[in-house]
């Protein structure tokens, strides 16, 4: 079968700026059953010798051929043609997103490393050393099977639409990397790590698109241990100096005051009705949403059935009891 492969070119030494960045087309002879990745080295080693692209184990292991196809981010060498072709037979392949390029399809990973540096990657146990090995039960490590997963591609990296927008956030892969060790009984420092996770850039930034979770090729899940360090944060009483963890909680006691959200009460209980400076600076997004016609009302009324929401909130809560956990992760 042919296909045609449109492969992002990017070259660094060109003179002028429009001609470093720009698709070229290649025809390639490809048994549907083969990989992105192999078009792509045949493309190198049969049709130009110049196209750069990053690949090592072949067998999804390595996590070096991370790259976009048709706009989400994953293995080449996991991505089968059949499943990645579009219109006229053509797929579409780039460069990672949200970090640098340094040529063609291959991407300088200095910011994901430092990100992952940022969390303490590490065990960090407290008192004196055994005197056999740190014990972590089965279950326990049964648990974290699925974060050691990880194989630090940077495809979920590559795909954060927070890190688009925001650089200062730490990312999926590196709160990941956060959780595993957070979760392990054999760390001693976990209100040290979720005091600093609970600052700017931190586990509140995330705004659950589920990116990372669609292109993670080891079903690490990013965002839903993000979301369990929120509930880690939760339990551990971090409300006065998160204001992350008192908007969780504020919306949790509005919707079961009224049946649903009172928008406008949400951001007084989030900040305290005294503090004035973070309300005034609300004040430009009220401003915007009232232009919009989105200013929410001042008169909150309850919706009708608002008992059913209630037993269904209290309801939660007993399993949360039973199961010593919280129901569902924030």
């Amino acid at each position: 079968m042919q296909i045609t492969l449109k492969v992002k070119r990017y070259n660094p030494e060109a003179t002028s700026e429009d001609k470093k960045s720009y698709f070229q087309e290649y025809k390639v002879d490809a048994p549907a059953d083969s990989t992105v990745l192999d078009s792509l080295i045949q493309i190198r080693e049969y049709q130009d010798e110049s196209l750069t692209l990053r690949c090592s184990c072949r067998g999804a292991i390595c996590g070096s051929c991370a790259m976009r196809v048709n706009g989400h981010a994953g293995l080449m060498c996991k991505t089968k043609v059949e499943k990645a072709l579009g219109k006229n037979n053509v797929i579409l392949v780039e460069p990672m997103g949200n970090q640098p390029v340094v040529k063609d399809l291959v991407v300088d990973m200095s910011l994901f490393f430092d990100k992952v540096r940022a969390v303490e990657p590490y065990l960090q146990p407290v008192g004196p050393e055994p005197k056999e090995e740190r014990i972590a039960s089965n279950e326990d490590m049964l648990h974290l099977v699925g974060v050691m997963s990880c194989i630090m591609c940077g495809a979920c990296v590559s795909d954060c639409t927070v890190l688009e927008m925001d650089p200062n956030f730490l990312g999926p892969a590196a709160l990941a990397k956060a959780y595993r060790f957070v979760a392990d009984p054999r760390d001693g420092k976990t209100k040290e790590r979720i005091t600093e996770y609970n600052k700017y850039g931190g586990i509140w930034d995330c705004t659950r698109c589920m990116e990372c979770v669609q292109v993670c090729p080891k079903g690490v899940d990013p965002m839903g241990r993000i979301m369990m360090l929120r509930t880690k944060a939760d339990e551990l009483g971090t409300k006065d100096y998160s204001y992350g963890v008192r908007h969780a909680d504020a919306f949790e006691d509005s919707v079961k005051k009224g049946g649903k959200l009172n928008e406008a009460e949400l951001v007084i209980n989030t900040f305290g009705f005294f503090n004035v400076p973070k309300l005034l600076g609300m004040l430009p997004v009220a401003m915007r949403a009232a232009y919009k016609r989105k200013m929410p009302s001042l008169f909150h009324k309850s919706i009708p059935g608002v008992q059913s929401v209630r037993r269904i909130m209290s309801k939660a809560h007993e399993v949360e009891k039973v199961q010593g956990k919280k129901p569902m992760p924030r």
